[in-house]
């Protein structure tokens, strides 16, 4: 059985308070749309999305 990534960020009490975020941004090189993934604190999810 295959580990899930959100699996092992739930080890300890720190790993609750992180999340995996994926944000759609359009390359300036090609004008394609590419997926940027980061994990950031719960506190900053909405600060990551808004700019």
């Amino acid at each position: 059985m295959a580990k899930k990534a959100v699996a092992t960020l739930q080890t300890g009490n720190s790993g609750r308070n992180h999340s995996k975020v994926i944000k759609m941004v359009k390359s300036p090189k090609t004008g394609a749309y590419v997926f940027q993934e980061e994990i950031v604190l719960n506190d900053d999810v909405k600060a990551y999305f808004a700019h």
